[in-house]
């Protein structure tokens, strides 16, 4: 039997049936790839894997196998078949599985923020909960301020290789305050060295703590997720657990944390928490003697009674003379039992309650052209009064003002929920036709707090060049149209720019400004404002030559600086020559119709 199972038994058990079902619990945790080497000096069974060679004392684990609670939760007997449940006497109260709210929070926030981005490790809360529950009795019962950071440090003992391990100073005495050995830190109990590589900023509040329980759980699910492991697996878990303390003996104190909590737990107030007793080393934080406290009242035994003479019947005043019998010893008077109050829980606090305000995330203006979509979207961050974090706060974007822009799938508003980070991301924009500036505007649902508004522009497509495709010059004679087309391809940076306002105007031959006369397009209209296709092509329509002879030219314009000249010619018609006129006169008709003969001179 392991000593902190005796130490339970010896303080709590009253019956065999307790201890026969708390040796079936604990064998039944037994991870089956672990065998249990000779005891070592930190109060636990030092354990390896199979085929694994164990480091040195204090190599390979979180803590540097640092002294840890030892205390197990209540205990229920396995049901046989056909029988009734049977319940044991709950021996460490109720109250075991109440989990102070800042440290609840940060395990579950861990958990969601892990699962994001290493969903195969499969981490439950609940194991860092069993972790916590071991390492430092949940942060010394939530001992916390509201950033979540302990009010004062939580220190291992001096690693100094006097009853533990030997690991010498790694951090200066940045975390531990010790220069020369190491001593395992924070509600998590990392050892420096371990936290230099793992420690995390969880409440974004710009540095690593591990006294800080938000930094100090992330940085133990990042930890106990390493090398791949799925600890949906046994195995796996079972590795994760050791690798935090090598000690098989470690490994079933957290493994019956961690299925307590499964089973249900609930919130307490922050440093309400039930604190352990029992350690690995039988010393307290900080390698201090603990108090033996018992958890019920014992009993108190009276004194004894001195022995009265017996009467010797040889001498005068024998028998005769004792006058009164020797009087029963009376009970002793058991004290008063106080049952443990129930804690009472608080009523769960909605997320935009907490809120303080929300915090402008996403940098950089907000742009587009018409008909594409922004490359950034409004961002916020849900903050509390002290700057952390909140998770599952409803953001609400709204679109106001003149524009035709819309999110996704077409709407105006939309309800985003912050994750792990407090960070809530509005969906896509996308630019309509129309070009200008508008409002995005974020608030917290539920709570009447000013909006965090963030202006938008939408501009038009732009295209650096524009360049006639193909053709002959243009030419026509007054009167005419011309008989050539006339299409035009857009590009900006080398690309093909779709969906280009390309403007085109007929101007003078000095193309400074609209021409008054001469070409023009359909009922005298000289300028026409035309937009580029999928290919970044536009084709003119029919030009009319007009009345006046001359030169023109056709100016086009694009946003973007693209531009380009065509020049247009006008002519005028060639002249059809008149016939000569004859020097001989006409025959004059006569009267009857015929022309008169001239007369012939006389003879």
């Amino acid at each position: 039997m392991s000593a902190h199972l005796g130490r339970r038994l010896r303080k709590g058990a009253t019956s065999g049936a307790v201890v026969a079902a708390a040796v079936a619990a604990l064998a039944a945790s037994q991870a089956p790839e672990m065998t249990p080497p000779p005891t070592d000096n930190a109060g636990g069974d030092r354990a390896i894997g199979a085929g694994e060679t164990a480091p040195p004392a204090g190599d390979g684990s979180a803590t540097g196998d640092s002294p840890y609670y030892t205390e197990l939760p209540p205990l229920n007997t396995p049901n046989k078949p056909g029988l009734p449940p049977v319940k044991l006497p709950v021996i460490t109260g109720p109250a075991q599985a109440g989990i102070p709210a800042s440290v609840l929070a940060a395990y579950q926030r861990a958990e969601q923020s892990i699962r994001s981005t290493a969903p195969g490790c499969n981490l439950p809360w609940q194991l860092l909960a069993g972790i916590g529950k071991v390492e430092s009795g949940q942060a010394r019962g939530g001992r916390v301020d509201a950033n979540g950071t302990t009010l004062s440090p939580i220190l291992g003992p001096v690693l100094n290789g006097v009853g533990f391990a030997n690991i010498s100073d790694t951090d200066g005495g940045a975390f531990d305050g010790d220069r020369t050995h190491d001593r395992a830190v924070g509600p998590m109990q990392f050892i420096p060295s371990t936290w230099a590589t793992w420690g995390q900023d969880a409440n974004s509040d710009g540095k690593r703590d591990p006294n800080n329980i938000y930094d100090a759980a992330q940085a133990a699910g990042l930890y106990l997720c390493a090398n791949d492991r799925n600890l949906a697996l046994k195995a796996d878990l079972d590795r994760a657990i050791l690798s935090y303390n090598r000690s098989t003996e470690y490994l079933n104190t957290v493994m019956s944390w961690f299925e307590y909590y499964r089973r249900g737990t609930h919130q307490v107030p922050d440093g309400t928490g039930v604190l352990p007793v029992d350690r690995s080393d039988d010393r307290g934080q900080d390698h201090r003697p603990l108090p033996t406290s018992p958890l019920t009242p014992a009993p108190t035994t009276p004194a004894p009674r001195p022995s009265e003479p017996k009467p010797d019947p040889t001498k005068p005043g024998g028998p005769s003379e004792v006058t009164k019998p020797p009087t029963k010893p009376t009970s002793p008077v058991k004290p008063p039992v106080t049952p443990p109050t129930k804690p009472t829980v608080p009523p769960t606090v909605p997320p935009a309650v907490k809120v303080a305000r929300l915090t402008v995330v996403s940098s950089g203006p907000l742009t587009a052209t018409t008909g594409s979509a922004f490359t950034k979207t409004p961002t916020v961050a849900a903050l509390d009064a002290s700057g952390a974090p909140i998770t599952g706060v409803s953001i609400r974007f709204e679109i106001t003002g003149t524009t035709d822009t819309r999110f996704s799938g077409g709407a105006t508003t939309a309800t985003v929920t912050t994750g792990s980070a407090g960070i809530a991301a509005a969906p896509a924009l996308r630019a309509g036709e129309k070009t200008g500036s508008f409002t995005v505007k974020a608030t917290v649902v539920g709570r009447g707090m000013d909006a965090t508004t963030f202006t938008a522009t939408v501009t038009e497509r732009q295209a650096d060049a524009l360049a006639r495709v193909g053709g002959d010059p243009l030419s026509a004679a007054t009167g005419a149209t011309f008989a050539q087309s006339v299409q035009v391809k857009a590009t900006a940076k080398g690309a093909l720019a779709p969906g280009v306002l390309v403007t085109a105007v007929i101007a003078d031959a000095a193309g400074t400004k609209e021409s008054a006369d001469g070409p023009s397009f359909k009922d005298g209209v000289r300028t026409l404002v035309l937009k580029t296709d999928e290919n970044g092509l536009i084709a003119l329509p029919s030009i009319l030559a007009g009345d006046k002879a001359g030169a023109y030219v056709l100016r086009l314009t694009a946003p973007g600086g693209g531009s380009t000249e065509i020049k247009l010619t006008v002519t005028a018609p060639t002249a059809t020559p008149s016939p000569s006129p004859s020097t001989t006169p006409e025959p004059t008709p006569s009267a009857t119709g015929s022309p008169e003969a001239s007369p012939s001179p006389s003879a």
